[in-house]
C-alpha cells in the first residue's frame, strides 16, 4: 500500500471521517449537513430575508386610551344629533340610563354621581371625563342612545322599557300621567288590604279586610271566592286604576303550590271583576305591579327578600303631622283614625295594610311623575 495513497471512510450525518496520511490514520470531524440540518437551515435563511414588514395598526380600533384629536367625539355627531344625546345624558335617571345596554351597571352610576358633582353635560366630549369611559366606548355609547331615539316602536323610549318590567298590562304613559286618583290593592292568605290615593299623595281612604275565609278551604270552590271577592270590592271606591300587587312565587316548590293557586284565583277575579268597561272600551283599569320593584324603591330589598314595611309607614304618619310638607298626606279629619288602625295592628303581621300604602306611592313616583327615583 503507498503511503501517498489516502483510503477516506465517510460516514453520514457527521460521523467523524478516517483517512491515512503519512503511514498514520488521521480523524476529521466533517461538517453536518444532513438533508434535514441543511432543510433547516436554508428555511431560517429564508425567513431572515423575506419576513415582511411590521404592520401598524390603526390605534383607533385597538388602544381605548389612544389620544384622539380634541373634540374628536363631536365631529362624529351633527349638532340636532348632539342636542338629543345630551338631552338623555342630563335628564335620565338611573333606571332609564340602565335601560340602554352598554350604561348597565357602575356606567349608569358614574353618570349620575359626574352630573351632581359637575353639572349637566356641555358636549359629547365631556363624558370621557367620566370613569370607564374612553373614547371608543364614548362612541358607542352615544352610537346606542342615537339608534334608540330613532328605532322603532320596541326601542322609543328608555323609559318605556322600565315600565313594562313594573306594571303588566303595557300601557301608554299619557294615560298614566292622567290619572287622578288609585286604588293600591295587596292580598295576602289571610287579608286584602286597599289604598285610594289621589295624585296630591293625599290618602283618601285606607283599609283592610280581615274576612278572608279563602284559604280554609280545600276544594277551591269558584262560588266562594266569587261571593268573597265581590263583597269587598262593592266596599272600594271608584279609580282611574286599580293597581294589584304581583309577588313572584316560584313554581318549582311543589309546596306552594295551593298558595301560588290562590293568589292567581283572586287575582283573575280581580282583573274581571274591576276590568267593568274593558269589554267597550278595550282600556285595561287593572294593573300588576311588581313586588320587587316596589321594595327597591323603598330599599326594603335584602338580596331577593323583602322587608317590612312597617315602619316607613309609620313614619310617613308622623311626617304628615310634623312636616309642612310631608311625602305622602294624611287628611286633619282622618289621621286620628289612621293611627289608631296602624297602632291596632302592630302587634300584628298585617303586612298586606303596610304593603297596599307604599305600593300607591311607588306607582305616582315611578310611573305617574316625571321624577324618577
Amino acid at each position: 500500500m503507498e503511503e501517498d495513497r489516502t483510503y477516506r471512510f465517510s460516514l453520514e450525518m457527521g460521523v467523524p471521517s478516517l483517512f491515512l496520511e503519512g503511514g498514520r490514520w488521521r480523524c476529521f470531524l466533517a461538517p453536518l449537513r444532513s438533508s434535514l440540518s441543511q432543510a433547516l437551515h436554508n428555511s431560517c435563511c429564508r425567513k431572515k430575508f423575506t419576513t415582511p414588514k411590521k404592520i401598524i395598526s390603526d390605534v383607533t380600533f385597538c388602544d381605548e386610551n389612544a389620544k384622539e384629536p380634541e373634540n374628536a367625539v363631536d365631529k362624529r355627531f351633527s349638532s340636532e344629533q348632539q342636542a338629543s344625546i345630551l338631552h338623555v345624558l342630563n335628564t335620565a335617571s338611573t333606571e332609564e340610563l340602565e335601560a340602554f345596554r352598554l350604561l348597565r351597571g357602575r356606567r349608569s352610576i358614574n353618570i349620575i354621581k359626574h352630573r351632581e358633582n359637575f353639572g349637566p353635560f356641555q358636549n359629547l366630549e365631556s363624558l370621557m371625563n367620566v370613569p370607564l369611559f374612553q373614547y371608543k366606548s364614548t362612541v358607542q355609547v352615544c352610537n346606542s342612545i342615537l339608534c334608540s331615539k330613532t328605532g322603532g316602536d320596541k326601542r322609543k323610549l328608555p323609559e318605556n322599557r322600565f315600565l313594562r318590567k313594573l306594571l303588566k298590562p303595557d300601557i301608554e304613559r299619557e294615560r298614566l300621567k292622567a290619572a287622578d286618583s288609585i286604588v293600591s290593592i295587596v292580598f295576602g292568605t289571610r287579608r286584602i288590604a286597599w289604598a285610594h290615593l289621589d295624585r296630591k299623595l293625599t290618602v283618601l281612604d285606607w283599609q283592610q279586610s280581615d274576612r278572608w275565609k279563602l284559604m280554609k278551604e280545600t276544594t277551591y270552590s269558584s262560588s266562594i271566592y266569587l261571593e268573597e271577592i265581590s263583597s269587598i270590592i262593592s266596599k272600594m271606591p271608584k279609580a282611574d286604576f286599580y293597581v294589584l300587587e304581583k309577588r313572584a312565587l316560584s313554581i318549582q316548590n311543589s309546596s306552594l303550590f295551593p298558595i301560588l293557586l290562590h293568589f292567581q284565583i283572586v287575582e283573575a277575579m280581580l282583573y274581571a271583576l274591576l276590568n267593568k268597561t274593558f269589554a267597550q272600551d278595550g282600556q285595561h283599569q287593572v294593573l300588576s305591579m311588581n313586588r320587587n320593584a316596589v321594595g327597591k324603591h323603598f330599599e326594603l330589598m335584602i338580596g331577593d327578600f323583602r322587608t317590612s314595611g312597617k315602619e316607613l309607614v309609620k313614619q310617613f304618619l308622623s311626617d304628615s303631622v310634623l312636616k309642612a310638607d310631608p311625602r305622602v298626606f294624611f287628611p286633619s279629619e282622618k289621621i286620628v283614625h289612621y293611627r289608631q288602625m296602624f297602632l291596632s295592628s302592630e302587634s300584628r303581621r298585617v303586612e298586606e295594610l303596610y304593603d297596599s300604602l307604599l305600593q300607591a306611592v311607588a306607582f305616582y313616583e315611578l310611573a305617574v311623575f316625571d321624577s324618577e327615583p
